[in-house]
Formats: C-alpha cells, sequence, structure tokens
C-alpha cells in the first residue's frame, strides 16, 4: 500500500466515532476521509440555527457558575471568581471527590453556601447541567472532556466555555458550533492570553493604527512542560497520552487567540489555509531516559509521536501569514512570541520591544512602556492592581474572569463567540493532516458561514 492508502486505512479504523458519544469519551483523534479530503466545507446550517455573532447575554444580576473539573486550573479559576462581585458558585463536578472537597472548602472560606457535588464518576456532568439554577458552565477537564461537557451544557440550555484546546477533530468543533447556534447559548474559549497586559495594550495599538497596515504575526506556546509531563499527578495523568496519539500542534490558542485579535479574524479577515511540519521526536523519549530508571514502569511502553517542535504557516483570507509554533518538550524558555508587524512598525514580546518608523531611533527596539500612558486597555486601568494581586498568570485571568461577569451581568455580546473557540482550535487538527501529509496546504473551515468579513456588532 502507498502512503495515501495507508493514510486513509488508518482514518477509517476511526472513522464514525463520535467525538463524546456515550460509548467513545475519547473521541476518533483522525477526522473521517471526507473531512481530509475536503476539510473547508461547511455542513449545511439548521433550519432551526442562527448566527451566534453579536448575540448578548440576557441579564444576570447575580451570574450563577457551575464548574466541571475543580483540578489545579479548574481551583485556580475558580479562586478568581470568588473574588468577583456578583457571582455564586452553584455546583461543582470532578471524578476525584477529594479535588472537589477542596473547591468547596474555598467556597465555604469565600463566605458561599456550599454548592452541590457531583461525583459519581465521569459523566456526573449530566446531571450537574440538567439544573435549573445554573447560568453558565465551565470545564477544567482533560481535553476529551471539553466538547461532550459543552455540548450537554448547551443541550441543558446553559451558556458554557472551555479552557484550550476546544476541541480535538473538526467534528468536535463543527458539533459545538451547530449545538450553539441551534441552542442560542454561548460557547466560548477562554482564552486567559488575549486578556494579558502587553496583549491587550498591543491590540490597541494595532487598532489607532500605530504599526501601519498589519501583515504578518508570530504566535506559540512554548513552554518545557518535561516535568510536568512525567509526574505521576495532575496532569501527569493525562496529557503526556497525547503526545502518543497526534503529531502536529497541540496547543494552538494561547499563541493564537491575540494574533487573531490584532487581525480582525471574523471581523473582516479569516484564517484561509496553512501548512504544518513537525521535527523529530527526542525530548520526551530523553527525558523518559534520563528521569525513570525503572524499565517496568508503565510509561516505558509509551511511543512518543508528537515532533518536539510543530512549525505552521496560516494565510489569512487577505493575504496575511502568521507563523504558529508548537514545543513542549526542549530545554526553552516560555515563549508566546507575540508578534505583529505592519507597514509602519512591528512588536515582539520576550521580552517586549516596538519599532515604529519616525520614533524609534535608527534600528534600535524601543519600549513598550513609552505606549502606556496612551494605549493602556481600561480594563487594565481600572482593575489592574486587583487583578495583579488577586489573579493568576500576572493577573490575565482575573481580567479575563471579570470580563466575562460583567458581560453577563450587563448584557452584552462576549468579547469572543463559538466561531472564535472553534477557529483558534482549528490548527490542531489541521495540523496533525498536513503533518501526516507531507506538509500538504488544508483549508480551514469557514465555522461563520460567509459572515466572517463583516465588523463585529
Amino acid at each position: 500500500m502507498d502512503r495515501r492508502a495507508l493514510l486513509k486505512q488508518a482514518l477509517v479504523t476511526g472513522a464514525g466515532l463520535a467525538a463524546g458519544s456515550a460509548l467513545t469519551p475519547f473521541p476518533a483523534l483522525a477526522e473521517s476521509i471526507d473531512a481530509l479530503e475536503h476539510p473547508a466545507e461547511a455542513p449545511p446550517r439548521s433550519l432551526l440555527a442562527r448566527t451566534m455573532r453579536g448575540v448578548p447575554f440576557e441579564r444576570h444580576e447575580t451570574v450563577r457558575f457551575a464548574i466541571v473539573g475543580t483540578g489545579l486550573r479548574g481551583r485556580s479559576v475558580l479562586s478568581e471568581l470568588l473574588a468577583i462581585d456578583g457571582v455564586q458558585i452553584v455546583a461543582l463536578a470532578d471524578i476525584v471527590p477529594e479535588k472537589a472537597a477542596r473547591a468547596v472548602r474555598m467556597c465555604v472560606e469565600a463566605g458561599q453556601a456550599e454548592p452541590a457535588l457531583y461525583t459519581n464518576g465521569e459523566r456526573d456532568y449530566e446531571r450537574l447541567v440538567e439544573r435549573d439554577d445554573i447560568d453558565f458552565v465551565y470545564t477544567a477537564t482533560p481535553w476529551e472532556w471539553h466538547t461532550p461537557v459543552m455540548l450537554a451544557a448547551m443541550r441543558a440550555g446553559k451558556h458554557c466555555a472551555t479552557e484550550c484546546p476546544t476541541g480535538i477533530t473538526l467534528r468536535d468543533l463543527w458539533a459545538l458550533v451547530d449545538a450553539s447556534e441551534r441552542s442560542r447559548r454561548h460557547c466560548l474559549q477562554l482564552e486567559n492570553c488575549n486578556y494579558g497586559y502587553n496583549e491587550m495594550l498591543v491590540n490597541r495599538l494595532v487598532h489607532d493604527g500605530v504599526l501601519g497596515e498589519i501583515q504578518s504575526g508570530a504566535a506559540a506556546y512554548i513552554h518545557d512542560l518535561r516535568t510536568i509531563l512525567f509526574e505521576n499527578r495532575d496532569e501527569g495523568l493525562w496529557r503526556r497520552d497525547w503526545h502518543t496519539r497526534i503529531n502536529g500542534n497541540l496547543y494552538p490558542t494561547h499563541g493564537l487567540g491575540p494574533v487573531a485579535w490584532y487581525m480582525d479574524i471574523h471581523a473582516g479577515d479569516a484564517f484561509d489555509y496553512l501548512v504544518s511540519m513537525s521535527t523529530e521526536e527526542r525530548g520526551l523519549s530523553l527525558h523518559r531516559a534520563a528521569t525513570v530508571p525503572d524499565r517496568t514502569d508503565p510509561k516505558w511502553n509509551e511511543r512518543y509521536i508528537t515532533g518536539d517542535l510543530n512549525t505552521t504557516l496560516i494565510r489569512t483570507k487577505r493575504g496575511r501569514t502568521i507563523h504558529l509554533a508548537h514545543d513542549v518538550s526542549s530545554p526553552r524558555p516560555y515563549s508566546r512570541l507575540n508578534h505583529v508587524s505592519g507597514t509602519k512598525g512591528t512588536f515582539e514580546d520576550y521580552p517586549p520591544r516596538i519599532y515604529v518608523e519616525g520614533k524609534s531611533a535608527g534600528h534600535r527596539w524601543g519600549s513598550l512602556d513609552d505606549f502606556k500612558a496612551t494605549h493602556e486597555d481600561p480594563l487594565w486601568t481600572n482593575i489592574g492592581e486587583m487583578a495583579r494581586r488577586k489573579g493568576g498568570h500576572g493577573g490575565m485571568d482575573f481580567v479575563m474572569m471579570w470580563r466575562l461577569v460583567q458581560c453577563l451581568r450587563e448584557g452584552f455580546a462576549p468579547d469572543f463567540d463559538v466561531y472564535d473557540a472553534a477557529a483558534w482550535s482549528a490548527p490542531l487538527p489541521l495540523s496533525q493532516m498536513s503533518v501526516a501529509r507531507g506538509s500538504r496546504p488544508m483549508q480551514f473551515p469557514d465555522f461563520t458561514r460567509g459572515e466572517w468579513s463583516k465588523a463585529r456588532a
């Protein structure tokens, strides 16, 4: 069999496994043959469905939250919510009762009533979402459960949001888009990096024209996770397993979300296609050899296939380009790249620096501090001190959750919607497809079904 036939055979094996079905909590990791051949094709919109672009939340004097997944990330976001006025934590779900109980104690210590607990197995969230006293369901579960939890929430008439990635396959992402449109409930990617201080300041620089016409950007998730991936607790219990399943960009949204914001993706532009390639896998194998001396340890039965560095190039409908990278297996300093370049100047992060034609000296970078007085985002001006004191990741987590609660309480449309969530996660399956086919270009689906060229409401 030639390479193409072998690839199709592998896909047939997984074809038809519905993402998040009761029989298969782990979704199929390869798309159907039709999706591989025609990934850009959009399924027809249901007659009962309507766009969710610009749809406001209903007003809530108090926003009643439920959280599915109370591990490290779930409790971190819970801490942010407990510090925000007008929030009530109604229910919590986790397969580890001790973690859920720890989250309950956090609520009580913050002066709230004990939330209801759902700890009876991995699908007990299905009972949680049926409650009639929940406005918003947030999930911080392992990745394969993000889509099932949110589909259940929307079926029960609840708004919902997830940690990244939103979904693993194109089938996941389309299911979420369609469910949001049918239920009229928002389905969001809680991308904290969009609310970072630098990202919000640079976004204002871009939209005030300081950098001219935007031509290109760079985004990444470069984070040495080797120690965390091999721990016998928390993310070490599940996250390393993805490196045995997918060769592509496993975690695109942290870097891509802010760059999509700079480029007005789904507000005048859209991702068009990508090409992707990966290096060989060496980092995790070498780390295992150095840190797991017991050859009878089950970790030695694992075969890692994710290349240490995945490099993806994205072209947008307006001809802009984005360099997207992923590397969690190498000894490298943390970086999201966070670069944007236009006809009048450029910004690069890690460390932050800016060059503006006519304002910067010679060929030397200038300081972003020079623009803080004129372009600091009002959210950071108003709540930045509190965010830095109470929030994770330098305060961006608090700003993100404060803004979400504000939108829910005031009846605003969210800053981003289900179409953004789907597009930001789409490089995960598309990069996998491109790598498997010798870096062949792969078209992005148009999750907006033609509405990406319209300004946001």
